[in-house]
């Protein structure tokens, strides 16, 4: 008896050179396995099916026959790893493309580095960067990236407003926050407007560059009083953020005590308006250290930018603590006060007043 697979050619002919006769559609002997066989029929020219690969008739029934394509052979890659059928993969994006940071730059330079060009093609830059997914390759990059840029939507007038607040807070009586009714509620958390529609939002772009200022004012004090060396820099930096992190986590106790939410950039945010205060109490010190007054310059004006910034988070505080908490907690009154208090004090133990005069 002759092999099951003799009716096949030994050598399949090309796929597609498969032709039909006849009006009812039957293929030729030549048809080859993989065009007309398996797992579907191929359709003719007047829609009738053709003669699949089953085998009927002598053998009394449908014999499928099966056979597997062969995958394209490995090859060996460069870096020793065996190159398949997944050598045809997308190769990965790179984190950072040099071509969009130097259109930005030339983009700045013609507009000749102004604080508003600046900002806006950084926002661009990061637009991009999200925008394009790149930041996704990194787990929880992209969600911690969305949520910083909203305390760096700042414009000028917005930076203007909030420092006079800072230095000046007697004179204002405003200090409630707008709500964004364009931004549905999630989990009965209000949604606020960004910096840039509100006033009284936090941020976190004037304690970074005010820290940072701070920070280069302190190391300027150590120079003229030939004091100074590298590690002025990173030794300033570091009392300064590790003072704030355990006010933060302080004052974190505190809103928890009372069973208040709160997010903690937003007490990063306010306890970092310091800077402010601290870099004018430093400046003002260096001008007086010329007349032998730079001791007495530094704390004549430390007594006011302390007392406007502990004011500053006195009505912060009061107009974002709601006003129910918890009655087995402490009361909302003195949580006020010690976190307003607590500004007077931190202020204190991070001036660098030793090489004024």
């Amino acid at each position: 008896m002759s092999d099951f697979y003799s009716a096949y050619p030994s050598q399949p002919e090309q796929r597609h050179g498969a032709s039909s006769s006849g009006a009812g559609g039957n293929s030729t002997g030549g048809a080859p396995f993989y065009g007309q066989g398996g797992f579907g029929q191929q359709q003719q020219g007047n829609g009738s099916a053709s003669a699949s690969s089953s085998s009927y008739g002598a053998y009394g029934g449908a014999q499928q026959s099966w056979q597997q394509q062969p995958l394209a052979p490995e090859k060996p890659s460069n870096n020793g790893t065996m190159e398949g059928s997944y050598s045809n993969q997308p190769a990965q994006q790179p984190l950072f493309d040099p071509s969009m940071a130097a259109a930005a730059m030339t983009s700045v330079a013609a507009q000749g580095f102004t604080p508003d060009a600046m900002f806006g093609q950084g926002q661009k830059l990061v637009e991009g960067f999200l925008d394009k997914s790149t930041a996704r390759f990194i787990p929880g990059l992209d969600l911690f990236m969305r949520t910083l840029r909203v305390y760096f939507a700042v414009d000028n007038r917005f930076v203007k407003g909030k420092a006079q607040r800072v230095l000046f807070p007697f004179v204002y009586k405003d200090w409630a926050r707008l709500e964004d009714q364009a931004t549905t509620p999630s989990d009965n958390n209000i949604a606020y407007c960004p910096p840039v529609q509100d006033i009284n939002a936090f941020d976190l772009y004037i304690p970074l560059m005010t820290l940072i200022t701070y920070v280069l004012l302190c190391a300027l004090c150590y120079g003229t009083a030939g004091e100074f060396n590298p590690e002025v820099l990173p030794d300033v930096t570091t009392k300064c953020f590790l003072t704030q992190i355990l006010e933060v986590l302080a004052i974190r106790g505190g809103f928890f005590a009372m069973h208040a939410p709160v997010k903690l950039l937003d007490l990063f945010s306010v306890t970092g308006y310091k800077y402010l205060g601290l870099s004018i109490n430093m400046l003002v010190g260096l001008l007086f250290s010329h007349l032998g007054w730079g001791y007495r310059g530094y704390y004549g004006t430390f007594l006011w930018t302390a007392s406007a910034v502990s004011y500053f988070m006195l009505k912060t505080m009061a107009n974002n603590i709601p006003r129910v908490v918890a009655a087995t907690g402490p009361k909302r009154e003195f949580m006020v006060l010690g976190f307003a208090a607590s500004q007077f004090v931190t202020m204190w133990f991070v001036s660098q007043t030793k090489f004024l005069d």
